[in-house]
């Protein structure tokens, strides 16, 4: 009988303690299973529920902006000539082509009618897809025209709940960033909040709603978020992909929907290719990004029928130079701190060389002149002389294009906002100069570089940061583009405060805010006001009822877009500056309020066929800007003349000839009622129509 005994000898006790082993292996391995799997359920909760807040919020933020534009206006009850006018300058001329295409007999019409429109300037067909972004007003209409909700829903509301809804991805985007860089909604959660509670400051889509901004900033939150999330580490090759598509529909949605999207785009090179020269960025994503973004131009240039304009943007240069100049300048990131430095210069020069030589070629095989009064107004504004330049000075003397006012740093710093940001952005920027230091002076092998130089600043978290710096330096140069730097700086400041050291200091000091805020926040939702402008709706009636449909009018460009849109009449100018022709017609028709003779006002005013003129006592007894910036005063510089009132005139201007037009012509004298008849007036407004001399 054969048995089975264990061996003798020192063998025994290690089969004893093997046993327990294996047991407390398998113990801890079941422990680790149950931890990676609760840590799962955990990472899914917290997504689902960071998802829905998130949506919560932008819808919030939606409903929030719809009911202060109700409230302000009471635009439900008011007519709907008063609903149009409240859509002030350059709003009502973008929301005319929406009217035009719900109105038109076809939608093949109503392209037509854009593609080849004479109305919007007098004796001169131009197509408005080409020279204006309102591909967004015609997807809408066409929208519009197809769904069934015309019983429902009417144009005007339909157009402005989709930019009251973008609003809503605006949020939900920037909540995503400041997510993403924190990796907690919580981060989201601050950084909407701070959006809505310094709403001043961070949109004024309410009372500007067919703005190109309103349409343009939602998408670029959203490319800023899939730029975040594109510079985080360890991706997968197909979620690269899925990211550089989602970067490159953002792109060409900003692209399309704004004309200034170029110069916004530069801002966004720029800080890619400082980031890529300190080697805080991965190349070959940067190298990706100055493709998309070329590509998403000339796609926009494509469908705007090649507008000269976006061929010989700045960016469009840029980028091809920095690709440009990468085939010529290799092994940029090897030696030592001092040969990379003397490497890094020489590159920068030769990116800025090319970059104008190539713009300098583009314009001049181009013959493109439709952005000279941009750099003419940068150069006076920044100090490289002064300038007569009239559509300079027009710039230079509006408030929005000034400088970034101190009471915004006040009301931000009411929020804690701007105390929290400066707190964040001064340790970051300090890091972000040292891991610039020390990756300029680490070893030559890449894959090393990048472990050790990253830690102290992940290349999001750096992207983020250097995008602020400097939307942060033009938004303090022109109070205009405030908006851009103000909505990041809430995503900027809620990253760096999720802590947990730092949240244990928020969590005291917020709910005192939140009960500051909320009666603020309930105060605006319950204050009812109503839009009142008797004086221009009685304009606009009249216009429609007593002047035939193909009469033109001449006037200032903010009015004669209410004009367009209220009674489709043919305008003479309108507030779409960028096209030299447009602005040196401008400038002849605001000869109306400088001191011209009767003659020549009428010569200049029938050369672009006018039948009607519309003077208005706001702009010729202009108040509201110092001596030097009211348009007579500018027209009087423009062309040699003294300005009016006391103070001060350059040396080389004479007294006038003739007295000012616009004051004179309202005294009936012979020599103007020869050529005009005043044929309207109210408090405000004084029109006249012109004579037909043979």
């Amino acid at each position: 009988m054969t048995t089975v005994r264990q061996r003798k000898g020192g063998k025994v006790p290690e089969a004893d303690e093997d046993q327990p082993s294996e047991e407390k292996n398998v113990k801890s391995e079941g422990k680790i299973l149950s931890d990676h799997t609760g840590g799962k359920l955990w990472n899914i909760l917290s997504l689902t529920v960071g998802g829905i807040v998130a949506i919560f919020l932008g819808l919030l933020t939606s409903i929030y902006v719809a009911t202060l534009h109700e409230n302000d206006l009471w635009f439900s009850n008011i007519k709907e000539v008063e609903r149009e006018i409240s859509f002030r300058t350059e709003c009502g001329l973008y929301y005319s082509y929406y009217k035009q295409m719900i109105q038109a007999a076809s939608i093949q019409q109503g392209l037509h009618g854009l593609v080849y429109d004479n109305k919007t300037e007098s004796v001169r067909t131009i197509n408005i897809l080409e020279r204006m972004n309102v591909y967004q007003e015609v997807f809408l209409s066409i929208l519009y025209r197809i769904l069934p909700i015309q019983q429902y829903l009417e144009p005007v509301y339909f157009y402005i709940y989709t930019l009251f809804g973008l609003q809503a991805v605006y949020v939900i985007a920037l909540y995503v960033t400041s997510w993403l860089l924190s990796g907690t909604w919580l981060s989201g959660l601050l950084a909407a909040c701070w959006y809505i509670t310094n709403r001043i400051d961070t949109t004024r889509v309410e009372f500007t709603i067919p703005l190109r901004e309103n349409w343009a900033l939602p998408f670029f939150a959203v490319q800023i978020a899939a730029i975040t999330y594109l510079f985080r580490s360890h991706l997968q090759p197909a979620q690269e992909r899925l990211t550089l598509l989602a970067v490159f529909v953002a792109t060409f949605l900003f692209s399309l929907t704004w004309q200034f999207n170029q110069f916004m785009m530069l801002i966004q090179a720029l800080a890619l290719f400082i980031l890529d020269c300190f080697d805080i960025l991965p190349t070959a994503k940067v190298t990706w990004l100055y493709i998309i973004q070329i590509s998403g131009l000339l796609l926009v240039c494509a469908l705007q029928f090649f507008n000269s304009m976006i061929l010989g943007s700045l960016l469009v240069s840029f980028n091809a130079s920095i690709l440009i100049a990468k085939t010529i300048q290799k092994n940029l990131k090897k030696g030592s701190l001092l040969n990379r430095l003397g490497k890094l210069i020489l590159h920068a020069l030769l990116v800025s060389s090319l970059t104008l030589l190539v713009n300098k070629f583009i314009k001049k095989i181009l013959n493109l002149e439709s952005d000279e009064h941009i750099f003419k107004f940068l150069k006076a504004k920044f100090g490289f002389g002064a300038t007569r330049d009239f559509d300079a000075s027009l710039y230079l003397c509006e408030e929005a294009f000034g400088l970034l006012p101190l009471n915004t740093f006040s009301r931000l710093s009411d929020t804690l906002l701007f105390y929290v940001y400066i707190f964040v952005l001064f340790p970051m920027t300090v890091t972000a100069v040292i891991v610039a230091l020390r990756n300029l002076s680490c070893s030559n092998q890449a894959l090393e570089k990048m472990e050790e130089c990253t830690i102290s600043l992940k290349p999001d978290a750096a992207y983020n940061l250097i995008h602020t710096v400097l939307f942060g330096c033009l938004a303090l140069s022109t109070m205009r583009m405030k908006y851009l730097w103000t909505s990041h700086m809430c995503v900027f400041a809620s990253f760096g405060l999720c802590s947990t050291e730092v949240w244990r200091l928020i969590l005291k000091c917020v709910p005192s805010r939140i009960c500051f805020f909320w009666p603020g926040i309930m105060d605006e939702l319950l204050e009812l006001r109503e839009f009142y402008d008797p004086d221009t709706v009685e304009l606009m009636n009249w216009i429609k009822s007593n002047t035939p449909n193909t009469a033109v009018f001449a006037g200032s460009m903010q009015l004669l877009a209410g004009v367009k849109l209220c009674t489709g009449r043919t305008l003479t100018n309108h507030p779409h500056y960028e096209d030299k022709h447009l602005r040196e017609r401008t400038k002849q028709i605001y000869q109306i309020y400088a001191k011209r003779s009767p003659e020549d006002v009428y010569r200049i005013l029938r050369s672009f066929s006018t039948d009607y003129v519309i003077l208005e006592d706001s702009i010729c007894y202009e108040r509201r800007h110092s001596r030097g910036c009211r348009l007579r005063d500018l027209l009087d510089i423009a062309n040699g003349h003294i300005m009016d009132g006391l103070g001060e005139n350059e040396p080389d201007l004479k007294p006038s000839l003739y007295p000012r037009f616009c004051e004179e012509i309202k005294k009936n004298l012979p020599s103007y009622t020869a050529h005009f008849t005043r044929v309207f007036q109210n408090k405000t407004f004084h029109v006249y129509k012109l004579a037909k001399h043979k």
